[in-house]
């Protein structure tokens, strides 16, 4: 297992002549990210990617506080595209966008962010060297990564398996007695 080094170290592109750059990670080198720190409130930080070749790239920006935002009857925080003080938003959004946070309401919670793991990945991520599935599980997963806390993997096969497959292909087994795990799961996800 290679160190974690601190800090960010820098994406390497390689264009695969589709126009749109990745970054290389192998044995020797992947590129990482600083720890991710909360912003103080009212503040906010952006991470963008692009084709052009911004890879998380990060910003800051403040929210302006208001006791009424507008078109609400409650406090928040609100972000105007195009305001000199603050961030923009996005250059393809339109100047009079207004972006209100209603801080007194929550509709939902965020348990995590992640990926899927399907059999064509499991399969690439084992033809790595050991030092190579080190450092992209590092890149996913870790503090110097994105930090992914989740991941989904599909019930059987899908549309990114080699074969089709099933965990009870016997009929009218309703009481799943037959049911068993296939050899891509056991030697390639769990």
């Amino acid at each position: 297992t290679l160190p974690c080094l601190p800090g960010a170290r820098p994406c390497i592109p390689k264009d695969f002549g589709h126009g749109s750059p990745v970054c290389v990670c192998n044995a020797t080198y992947c590129d990482t990210l600083d720890p991710l720190v909360l912003p103080a409130p009212g503040s906010y930080v952006k991470y963008e990617s692009s084709k052009a070749g911004k890879r998380l790239e990060r910003s800051e920006g403040r929210f302006q506080s208001s006791l009424h935002s507008p078109g609400t009857a409650t406090g928040g925080w609100w972000c105007h595209r195009g305001t000199p003080r603050h961030h923009r938003l996005s250059r393809a959004l339109p100047a009079e966008l207004l972006l209100t946070l209603n801080i007194s309401t929550l509709y939902q919670y965020v348990k995590g962010f992640g990926g899927s793991l399907s059999d064509a990945a499991a399969m690439n991520i084992l033809k790595l060297s050991k030092q190579a599935q080190d450092n992209l599980l590092r890149s996913y997963f870790s503090e110097s990564g994105i930090e992914y806390n989740l991941i989904r993997i599909p019930m059987a096969c899908s549309d990114f398996s080699m074969r089709p497959y099933s965990y009870d292909d016997v009929p009218n087994d309703y009481e799943l007695k037959h049911f068993r795990l296939v050899d891509e799961d056991v030697k390639m996800k769990v």
